[in-house]
């Protein structure tokens, strides 16, 4: 019994917990038996004689298989948006989820308030350019604050160069959120909400306007004047 006590214990230190009569599985609650759940509602809806063999065979796999439960940030909403999932955990702080939706859902009626109170208010000849829908306003609003080109830091030569280097497509995502919401906390007067001047940014980016373009620009002015610097990247 002490052979054994020692040798168990040995296995702990090494990092391999020894568990009886239990399967090992890393990082989940679910066993290997458990299915993948299937979140699309178009899968759901394809009619069972456009099917391949392959997959009747899956669908009646479920019908009598476990499946694991979806996660909490997955849904089969037509209304959910990825893109503004991302922006608002980006926006949240301190774990307050809600409030970062509220704000979310605030910011989008303001500016369909917005948007609607112009559209009356312009002739007939311009409504047809207003665009009502606040998540066309969002997208197209992040699309323009995206920057092309950015910066990194080299050392050559006991000195440091700035030089430019095209962005990958989630670091251009990840600059443009962060300067809406860095523009819109910290520029922002004391008496004005988040939502107010979240929907005052995302209106004037929509016109390629605003400060959060003008950073946009002047990142890619000085990657323009440090062009000099380029083969730093492959030497």
């Amino acid at each position: 019994m002490a052979a054994a006590g020692s040798w168990r214990a040995a296995r702990c230190l090494r990092g391999k917990l020894w568990l009886p009569r239990l399967t090992p599985v890393r990082w989940s609650r679910y066993s290997r038996n458990y299915l993948e759940p299937e979140i699309d509602k178009k899968r759901h809806q394809i009619p069972t004689t456009d099917l391949s063999k392959e997959e009747k065979a899956a669908m009646e796999l479920k019908a009598v298989q476990p499946i694991k439960a979806a996660p909490n940030d997955k849904t089969s909403s037509v209304f959910s948006d990825p893109m503004i999932n991302k922006f608002t955990n980006m926006m949240m702080m301190g774990g307050q989820k809600l409030l970062s939706r509220s704000i979310m859902s605030k910011t989008f009626e303001s500016i369909k308030r917005k948007q609607i109170e112009s559209y009356h208010k312009s002739s007939e000849s311009e409504k047809d350019a207003i665009e009502c829908n606040p998540h066309k306003i969002f997208h197209q609003a992040l699309e323009n604050c995206k920057p092309v080109i950015g910066l990194i830091s080299v050392q050559r030569g006991g000195k440091s160069y700035q030089v430019p280097t095209p962005l990958k497509d989630n670091r251009r995502r990840y600059l443009a959120m962060n300067w809406l919401i860095t523009e819109c906390r910290e520029n922002r007067h004391r008496r004005t909400h988040m939502h107010e001047k979240l929907s005052q940014e995302l209106l004037a980016a929509f016109k390629n306007e605003g400060n959060v373009v003008k950073r946009k620009h002047d990142l890619h002015k000085m990657a323009e004047a440090n062009r000099a610097f380029a083969h730093y990247r492959w030497w």
